[in-house]
């Protein structure tokens, strides 16, 4: 297995490398012939079919009050919008204008959002970083680095939130439960929003030090995007005109963007300090030694930490933290478990968000060489960070990342360890494809240690087509760490075609050693071989359909163990996919699984699923009412035979965005499974209650309340936050696990089995 293994190693790459001397040879690029286009100075280019806009001067004084009514943006020239959705290409039905311009310190952005019924206008919230269909959106995305894989989102409503995000990847799902967009990266900018009887107005301010860039002599090319959308419509309008050949996704792409010019323009070196303090207490009741009962531990807590950002050069940012806290993240979402691999949890911790795209290194799916949640939780729970430092920038052609954290020991479980991460990306042969590499290091006190490098490529080889591959080794205390190994090594190479419209492909494949283990990375298995295939076929039917677009499609994989090269997992079957011009969507598909199982897993305490090989078949999708409605839900559902069982699993996702000051949503889940043959049966309930209050862009209350019946406990999570500006926190946070079965029990459980109250105030000096 291993020499077939390598030969089709050999094989992919040689096709890759020549399809990829092909098309570099095919693509050149032409001089560049500058003209006059609706008063915007352009650069006609050849290559890729755009045009570059030269970004105005600002001439005057600028008063940041949403209306850009000065004289300064009467010399500004609009960029001409055109309908994205729901037919693309269409004339925009309500009159819209963006324009932009600079000085020396900012980049200014304004928005004429007209509409002919003012009082239509739709607006659902008030608090930061809150994106939902049902509200008027204006926002751009700016590719500062022009690498036409990354960019930076600023969006508003007309309540003046401010949403910003950073988009990874071009904006391409590589895992369906991960969005490759972060909302969770903030900065500084600032944002005026007015409504009157003409539309809603808008004005960003943002600083050029809040935008990472490389500038040549004072000239600086970035990518740049523009949309608006008006729900009670479902209209979506962007410059450029992007079509929506890669569904939801095409208007985030960094690669579609329009290129933008500033000139006299010079990075920045920012030097923010922000010091922060906490006081908290906090009372847990745990089982005694002798389980005869439960003692009560009370914790007050108080102390303080230190985050510093400063520019090292124009293109280099070094972050340093001491005493990291995060008591003010969100809980994680309880979770049904109902198979034998571990569960993946995004990360949520603010200090790991910014550029965090950079340490990226895919492994298909969930699976990472690099997992910053390893950094600071052990078995979920929140240990200690004593410190770090994080580099990010770019330095010549390549985007450079570094990390270095350590933590505090664990009771008896760990000792104290240090986290190191560096990585390198570089763009070859074309603007759409790059080469990189990473280093990974855990090292314990009392001299464990485990090291991981890789190094990963992704070629656009000819429109939408891209060969992407993966290679990473592992060593580590206890094993027998070679080179040459492939009980260490991990490889995967794939060859997909970016499209929903029309015929779009992935053919992928890898392979992880037995002896393979990132310390600070998520590998699901080990010691395998997978094959996987999905195909589509897609359309965008026209103006007359009621589909935005559909496509048919066939997914599937296989997991072999290499041992024995026997199906350890596999997965097939045809799906159709659809979106409606006014906003609803929905998926079906028909699945068949084969399972082998090799040692008995738990799904509860009484149910288990036995050693043994199984085929099941299952019946899954996915309902959405149209987006843009003040009240709107999603459910899922997922039904069949189960191994040797059956199961139905149904998820309701409803949304009321009560006002712009209130919204309430949830989420039901139910999980059934029985096994009739061994009288065995699991019943899972799943209940996500959130309520948000904005009663001023400042300030929000929040309220996350949870019920797993599995675990029997209600955990609730409220929190108080307010923000005068980016970098001035405020935060009262109340967690509690309450238990919901105690009768009969000994010896008989508390209530309340945590309690914690914590107040964190957060101030930034910038210097």
């Amino acid at each position: 297995m291993i020499n077939v293994e390598k030969r089709l190693f050999i094989f992919f790459v040689l096709i890759a490398v020549f399809l990829l001397t092909s098309a570099d040879a095919g693509e050149k690029y032409s001089k560049r012939a500058e003209k006059e286009k609706d008063g915007l100075s352009v650069i006609n280019q050849k290559d890729n079919e755009k045009i570059t806009y030269t970004i105005q001067r600002l001439k005057g004084p600028i008063t940041l009050d949403a209306l850009s009514d000065e004289q300064a943006w009467k010399d500004v020239t609009p960029f001409p919008m055109v309908m994205h959705m729901p037919t693309f290409g269409n004339e925009p039905s309500e009159r819209t204008e963006v324009l932009m311009a600079h000085d020396d310190d900012y980049v200014y952005i304004a928005g004429r959002m007209y509409d002919s019924e003012p009082d239509k206008i739709q607006a659902t919230s008030k608090k930061r970083d809150f994106m939902e269909a049902s509200s008027e959106w204006f926002g751009v995305i700016i590719d500062t680095f022009n690498d036409n894989e990354n960019g930076l989102g600023f969006f508003t409503t007309p309540t003046g939130l401010r949403f910003d995000a950073t988009v990874f990847n071009d904006a391409v799902m590589t895992d369906p439960q991960r969005m490759p967009i972060n909302p969770s990266w903030n900065t500084f900018w600032d944002v005026e929003v007015q409504q009157n009887d003409e539309g809603w107005f808008i004005e960003f301010r943002i600083p050029f030090s809040s935008l990472r860039f490389q500038d040549t002599e004072g000239r600086v090319v970035m990518g740049f995007i523009s949309w608006r959308y008006i729900p009670r419509k479902n209209e979506g309008l962007v410059f450029p005109a992007i079509p929506p050949n890669w569904g939801g996704m095409s208007i985030w792409k960094p690669s579609q963007a329009q290129d933008i010019v500033f000139e006299g323009v010079y990075s920045r070196k920012p030097l923010y300090i922000t010091p922060y303090i906490l006081g908290g207490y906090g009372q847990s009741y745990d089982l005694n030694d002798d389980e005869t009962a439960y003692d009560r531990t009370r914790k007050p807590t108080f102390e303080g930490g230190l985050d510093l950002k400063y520019g090292l050069t124009s293109n280099l940012t070094l972050d340093l933290t001491v005493n990291t806290d995060f008591a003010q993240v969100e809980a994680d979402d309880v979770m049904v478990n109902l198979t034998r691999f571990s569960l993946f949890f995004p990360e949520k911790r603010l200090f790991f968000q910014e550029r965090s795209s950079i340490f990226e290194f895919s492994l298909g799916g969930p699976n990472r060489l690099f997992y910053s949640r390893r950094i600071g939780i052990y078995e979920e729970e929140p240990a200690r960070i004593y410190g770090g430092a994080r580099l990010i920038g770019r330095v010549g052609n390549w985007d450079v990342g570094f990390l270095n954290m350590q933590t505090a020991p664990v009771e008896d479980e760990i000792s104290t360890e240090n986290f190191g991460v560096l990585r390198l990306r570089r763009r070859v042969f074309n603007p759409f494809s790059y080469i990189g590499g990473i280093l990974t290091t855990r090292i314990g006190r009392e001299g464990s240690y485990n090291v991981a490098y890789g190094f990963d490529g992704i070629f656009r080889i000819f429109g939408d087509d891209y060969v992407t591959f993966t290679l990473a080794q592992t060593f580590e205390d206890g094993m027998k760490n070679k080179f040459t190994s492939l009980n260490s090594t991990r490889f995967g190479l794939s060859w997909e075609r970016r499209t929903t419209n029309g015929l779009g492909y992935n053919l992928n494949f890898s392979r992880s050693g037995r002896d393979f283990n990132p310390g600070i990375g998520f590998e699901m298995r080990d010691d395998y071989s997978r094959i996987g295939i999905k195909a589509l076929f897609g359309w965008l039917p026209g103006e007359k359909s009621f589909l935005q677009s559909h496509n048919l499609n066939l997914d599937g994989f296989v997991f072999l163990a290499n041992s024995d090269n026997q199906i350890e997992s596999a997965e097939i079957g045809p799906g159709w996919e659809y979106m409606t011009k006014k906003g609803g969507m929905g998926n079906i598909a028909l699945k068949m699984y084969r399972e082998n199982v090799t040692e008995e897993f738990s799904l509860s305490d009484d149910v288990d699923i036995p050693v043994g090989k199984y085929t099941f078949y299952g019946l899954r999708g996915l309902y959405a009412t149209p987006m843009g409605g003040i009240f709107m839900t999603q459910i899922l559902w997922d039904a069949g035979s189960f191994y040797d069982g059956w199961r139905v699993s149904i998820t309701a996702m409803p949304r009321w965005s009560i006002s712009a000051d209130f919204d309430l949503n949830g989420v039901y889940q139910i999980n059934l499974v029985e096994f009739p043959d061994r009288g065995q049966k699991f019943l899972a309930h799943i209940v996500r209650l959130k309520f948000l209050a904005t009663l001023t862009t400042k300030f929000e209350a929040s309220a996350f309340i949870q019920y797993n019946s599995l675990g029997e406990a209600v955990i609730g999570n409220i929190r108080l936050r307010y923000n005068p500006r980016e970098g001035n926190d405020l935060y009262i946070v109340y967690n509690e696990v309450l238990n919901t079965n105690r009768h009969g029990k000994s010896p008989f459980p508390p209530f309340s089995a945590n309690r914690v109250i914590m107040i964190k105030f957060s101030y930034t000096f910038n210097l």
